[in-house]
């Protein structure tokens, strides 16, 4: 299992970004897929973005596309998302989540076997 922390959540007005960042601290070669997912209060998982990180294949979901970009810094075993043009919609409760995967598709975030504690976004109008 590998064990990961989430950080750069906050609170912005509409329109505005956040960056949020995920570190691995534990087995970070066990995986080929992280990504972030979010839940809202009453809702299910949402699946936002995952990266496959050993050719850096990207997916999103179609409502994050063009605004949300996830990317690698393989060095520091830690995976970001750039969240821009953020809508009040986008406010939930994100999780950064990895796990051994089949490559090339957006990953149904009920799939992941690990994931962090989540770091809060909130969106105002």
């Amino acid at each position: 299992q590998t064990d990961l922390v989430e950080s750069g959540g906050g609170s912005v007005q509409a329109g505005g970004s956040l960056r949020l960042s995920c570190r691995t601290v534990k087995n970070p070669y066990s995986t080929n897929c992280m990504g972030w997912f979010r839940m809202a209060p009453g809702q299910k998982r949402e699946a936002v973005a995952n990266i496959y990180t050993e050719d850096g294949s990207t997916y999103y979901a179609d409502s994050v596309k063009g605004r949300f970009t996830i990317g690698q810094d393989s060095a520091k075993n830690t995976v970001w998302l750039q969240m821009d043009g953020l809508q009040p919609e986008d406010t939930a409760r994100y999780y950064c989540a990895a796990d051994s995967i089949v490559a090339g598709r957006l990953v149904d975030p009920y799939e992941y076997n690990s994931w962090g504690p989540g770091t809060q976004v909130t969106v105002s109008s």
